[in-house]
């Protein structure tokens, strides 16, 4: 009952218990019992006596219509399932899970994830209906070598869907993030299943600010923005979306037969700590030096003591000169 009670309040005005009632065929009880679970998701609901319930600011539900609409015809043609739900514990996980049944282009979206996680098991910020968090799986060939470099290239497709809609200055942290004027934007998490040394599924996880809401920001422990902030409107999540997969899934196409270096110098034109001190966190050891942008693979090039050394894993902080 959920779902179509969050239809009717979307529209932000005032419904009464009775009205809700009738429209969904239940009792005045039935409708209150359904509001207070939805206020344990998080999202905020007015209750006024003698007006009924309304949800401020109503809300844009993603709709798998809306999304198919905006979407171009050739990159429709290659999504297989569209998926949505209100509250899954992460897109990724699903995705995982279903892969080999549902299979290659199969698309994940959630309203609210309540165990959204971004690189190395970090709590992702999750609220409902605020942000989008969606999971795209694709199937590759030639195994995980062959995969290197490609969230470099998922940056590089959503770099170019957001600035579909206006939105500028989106640079790319190696080796996942994108972030705007220096905070953080977005996120990629990919994870990958099958054959190490052949064909294999990776599900690519991705995670946007669009309306971040006040109390769930409280929780998170670094320098961010949202789209509300950069555009002073929040865009619609299923236009975004589809404008997202109009640029994601062809950049995939092309990943798949060239590799990342079709990608390279745009990834370098973004690279937001271009010839900037920075520290690569390697586990138990740190390297400092110079960022001088990745090479053909998408490793991450670090110049210390006139020498020019390539990193394939770790984590980037930056460091004053």
């Amino acid at each position: 009952m959920i779902e179509p009670l969050l239809a009717v309040l979307a529209d932000g005005k005032f419904h009464s218990g009775q009205a809700l009632g009738k429209a969904l065929g239940v009792s005045r009880s039935a409708i209150w019992k359904q509001i207070k679970s939805i206020e344990e998701s998080g999202l905020e609901i007015y209750s006024v006596k003698g007006r009924g319930y309304r949800i401020p600011g109503g809300l844009d539900l993603l709709n798998r219509e809306l999304i198919d609409d905006a979407l171009d015809s050739d990159v429709s043609g290659k999504l297989r399932l569209i998926d949505i739900d209100l509250a899954i514990p992460s897109t990724n996980a699903k995705a995982m899970a279903a892969v080999y049944q549902d299979g290659h282009g199969s698309l994940y979206l959630a309203e609210q994830q309540t165990a959204g996680r971004g690189r190395r098991g970090r709590n992702w910020a999750s609220p409902f209906a605020s942000n989008l968090y969606f999971s795209l799986t694709w199937q590759f060939s030639n195994g995980a070598a062959a995969l290197e470099g490609l969230s470099l290239a998922v940056g590089v497709a959503l770099i170019r869907g957001l600035t579909r809609f206006g939105i500028n200055d989106v640079d790319v942290k190696w080796p996942n993030d994108l972030l705007w004027r220096g905070r953080k934007l977005a996120g990629v998490l990919l994870e990958m299943s099958g054959d190490a040394a052949g064909d294999c599924f990776v599900v690519i996880g991705v995670g946007i600010n669009v309306n971040m809401p006040e109390a769930a920001a409280e929780s998170i422990d670094q320098p961010w923005v949202d789209l509300q902030q950069v555009l002073g409107v929040a865009p619609s999540r299923n236009r975004l979306l589809a404008g997202l997969m109009n640029e994601l899934v062809p950049v995939l196409e092309q990943f798949s037969d060239e590799g990342f270096v079709s990608f390279r110098e745009e990834w370098q034109a973004a690279n937001a700590h271009r010839n900037q001190v920075i520290s690569l966190n390697l586990g138990n050891r740190q390297q400092l030096g110079i960022c001088r942008g990745v090479d053909q693979s998408g490793a991450l090039l670090l110049e210390a003591e006139g020498k020019l050394e390539a990193f394939h894993g770790g984590e980037v902080s930056v460091r004053l000169a």
